[in-house]
C-alpha cells in the first residue's frame, strides 16, 4: 500500500517523492490512491485561490492562474490526455487508426477546441468560488476518482502495452462505489448543486467509458487523463449553480 501511495504521488504530481517499487501491483494500487492525490492538488488550488482573492485579484484572472498551477503540478498529463483522446475520438477509421492518432503527440483541431473549452470553463468556474474555495478540493478529488471508475473490473485496455494495460480492470466495484460515495457525501455538505454535479460526473463517465470502449477497444492512459479533466470540469461548473455552495 505504501508503494502504491508513493507511486501515486510521484506519478500524478511534481512532488519529489521516491516512487519505490514500480510493478503491476504498485501501479494498480496507485490508481486506488489517486483520489487522495486529487484532494492534495485541490487543497493546494484552494489555498492559492484564497490568497489571490485576499489580494483582490479579479475572479477570472484568479481562475486562470489556479488552472495554470494545476497544470504545472500535474506535469500537464491530464490535459495532454484530454487532447490526445479527443483527437482519437474525432478521427475516422478503425480503432487502430484512432490509437495511432493518439500516439502521434500532435494537437489537432479537435484537441485545441477541447482544451480551450475545458480550461476556459474551469477558470470561469473557479473564479466564482472565491468565497467557497473548498469546492476545488471536491472537484479534484472527483476528477481522480474518475481514474478508479475508468479502471473498474471488466473494462479492458485498448493496447497490450502502456499504462492502460497495467491498470485496466484492476479496481474492484466496491472500491469504485466507495470513492464515489465519499465524493458524494462531501458534496452534500457543500450544496445540493455540488451533490448533483458529482452524480452527473459519474453518469457522464460511465457513458464516456462505454464510448471509448466501442471506439478504441478499451482504455488507455490518455483516456484516464481525459476522464479526470471531464469530471473536474463538471464539478467546477456545476457546483456554483443554483445559488452556489453554502
Amino acid at each position: 500500500m505504501i508503494d502504491g501511495l508513493r507511486l501515486a504521488l510521484s506519478w500524478l504530481t511534481v512532488l519529489p517523492v521516491p516512487a519505490g517499487q514500480v510493478d503491476d501491483r504498485a501501479c494498480r494500487r496507485a490508481i486506488s490512491f489517486a483520489p487522495v492525490v486529487g484532494a492534495l492538488v485541490g487543497g493546494f488550488g484552494a489555498l492559492v485561490l484564497w490568497g489571490l482573492s485576499a489580494v483582490g485579484a479579479p475572479p477570472l484572472l484568479a481562475g486562470i492562474l489556479v488552472v495554470a498551477l494545476w497544470v504545472l503540478v500535474t506535469r500537464g498529463m491530464h490535459v495532454d490526455g484530454l487532447a490526445d483522446t479527443v483527437d482519437g475520438l474525432g478521427c475516422y477509421g478503425p480503432p487502430e487508426r484512432a490509437l495511432q492518432v493518439m500516439r502521434d503527440g500532435g494537437a489537432g483541431p479537435f484537441a485545441v477546441v477541447a482544451l480551450i473549452l475545458v480550461i476556459g470553463a474551469q477558470a470561469v468556474g473557479i473564479g466564482t468560488l472565491a468565497h467557497t474555495p473548498w469546492v476545488l478540493l471536491l472537484a479534484c478529488t472527483t476528477g481522480r476518482a474518475a481514474f478508479v471508475l475508468c479502471c473498474r473490473a471488466g473494462l479492458p485496455p485498448a493496447r497490450p502495452e502502456g499504462m492502460g494495460a497495467l491498470v485496466a480492470g484492476s479496481q474492484p466495484l466496491w472500491l469504485v462505489v466507495a470513492w464515489w460515495l465519499v465524493a458524494s457525501a462531501a458534496a452534500v455538505l457543500i450544496s445540493p448543486a455540488a451533490a448533483v454535479s458529482v452524480v452527473v460526473a459519474a453518469g457522464v463517465l460511465v457513458l464516456f467509458t462505454r464510448h471509448v470502449r466501442r471506439r478504441f477497444g478499451g482504455i488507455t492512459g490518455d483516456v484516464l487523463g481525459a476522464a479526470s479533466e471531464l469530471a473536474t470540469t463538471i464539478v467546477l461548473v456545476g457546483a456554483p449553480l443554483g445559488g452556489g455552495p453554502v
